[in-house]
């Protein structure tokens, strides 16, 4: 296991995050590339919303497990997250998460963990931040701009 930092949470929550990503693997539909994806995404108070990869003929209109996830949890009401665990089929690297959902995880926050798993549940644990340095989020929206005079 490689943790480059400390983790807020206890290995016990860690594991069963990451046995979750693993299960919700097993629902996905992925007819095309044949690459199962799983996530489980913990929110700030201890609820847990697993997701998929859900690939379409038209590819580009597939999902991400991740924004599976994410995007079941918003829809209950959820936007607080602690952790995200995310599970594959790959035996010899850790599953990561597309450039797409780290953006869209950036939306909630940076400082919260990533759980990148290997088949045999091993795993190494990043920041969002970590894997999106020097990104674009909804405070940027709101920061001072100078428009031109169009005149």
């Amino acid at each position: 296991m490689d943790v480059k930092q400390p983790s807020q949470l206890p290995q016990e929550t860690i594991e069963k995050l990451i046995r979750q990503s693993h299960e919700a693997k097993t629902h996905a539909y992925c007819v095309y590339s044949k690459f199962r994806v799983g996530a489980a995404v913990l929110t700030e108070d201890d609820r847990v919303f697993t997701g998929c990869n859900v690939e379409n003929a038209c590819y580009n209109l597939g999902i991400c497990a991740e924004r599976t996830a994410m995007s079941k949890a918003v829809s209950e009401g959820y936007s607080n997250f602690k952790a995200i665990a995310i599970a594959s089929d790959l035996e010899d690297q850790f599953i990561s998460p597309c450039g797409g959902c780290r953006q869209f995880m950036r939306e909630f926050g940076t400082n919260w963990e990533v759980y990148l798993t290997k088949l045999d549940n091993s795993y190494m644990m990043r920041t969002v931040d970590q894997l999106l340095p020097i990104s674009f989020g909804p405070d940027d929206l709101s920061m001072k701009k100078v428009i031109p005079d169009e005149n």
